[in-house]
């Protein structure tokens, strides 16, 4: 697997000094946010030179771009927001290839308005459904037009808030573009270790053949975000699976700091060897 980081995890707004954060940090790989070329996260311009400069500077970091966040609220209230985030995709679909990468990293939704990541009792109504239903199709044509792969992450949060629902959208789209990435943080808040390791056994099972990306962040004891290899996640079980289906692309970690970068790095790198314990810290 190739061990990557959110490049936003890094200060800097040009590609070049973000870039060399990553590499200097002990990673190969990146999933980049627009962000770090001092755009907003979705931009409604992007310039032929501004997507060069993200593959020039992977090129001269030797940091793969293995990804770009194009995560907008895809069945926001308010039809009008989906559009503008539906035309920001577009935007971004089409400086992919210039920046030398074929994955854009999606959020299913929410029906809560300011928050992208707040879970709301409406995400499990059938209108929820039929809408995300509509944006992925609408997604799906962008990325067909631009020959990239969309990917979606499983998060409580969202309306797609399970591995199961993850295949339910999957079997109902019928569309090779749509990709897993696949954080095992995301599926279960507080849970007993053997709960936690038949929930990831389950998903990475059921959502095998559509893994695009894996994530790497963790959980502490209340259910709180923590840094991959200081919470409770079997690490050592999580990557395992990976293996055991053959995965071979990006483990990327995020939700972090800076200065946690580094030990991130190698705690992955030493569970991914064996070496480490898997297991908090």
């Amino acid at each position: 697997m190739k061990l990557g980081i959110f490049a936003k995890t890094f200060d800097g707004t040009e590609p070049s000094t973000v870039l060399n954060s990553v590499a200097q940090a002990g990673f190969t790989a990146a999933q980049y946010n627009m962000a770090c070329s001092g755009l907003p996260p979705m931009p409604e311009t992007i310039t032929e030179a501004e997507a060069r400069a993200v593959t020039e500077a992977a090129r001269k970091t030797g940091v793969e771009i293995v990804a770009v966040s194009g995560t907008y609220n895809m069945i926001h209230p308010h039809p009008a927001v989906r559009e503008t985030g539906l035309r920001n995709l577009e935007t971004l679909a089409a400086r992919c290839a210039g920046m030398s990468t074929a994955l854009i990293t999606l959020c299913t939704g929410t029906r809560d308005p300011i928050d992208q990541w707040k879970a709301h009792a409406d995400n499990d109504t059938p209108a929820a459904w039929r809408d995300l239903l509509e944006a992925m199709e609408a997604a799906i044509a962008i990325a067909e037009r631009y020959d990239v792969d969309l990917g979606i992450e499983p998060e409580l949060a969202n309306v797609v808030n399970s591995a199961e629902k993850a295949h339910r959208l999957i079997a109902a789209l019928k569309s090779p573009r749509v990709k897993i990435v696949l954080d095992p943080a995301n599926l279960f808040e507080v849970a007993t270790l053997e709960e936690q390791r038949r929930i990831v056994s389950s998903a990475v099972d059921l959502l095998a053949d559509r893994i695009g990306m894996a994530h790497a962040k963790d959980r502490n004891p209340d259910g709180s975000f923590a840094t991959a290899g200081k919470g409770v996640l079997d690490y050592a079980h999580y990557l395992g699976r990976l293996k055991a289906i053959g995965f071979g692309g990006s483990l990327v970690t995020h939700g972090l700091s800076a200065s946690e970068a580094a030990g991130a790095a190698s705690f992955l790198k030493e569970t991914l060897d064996g070496d480490g314990a898997g297991r908090g810290r």
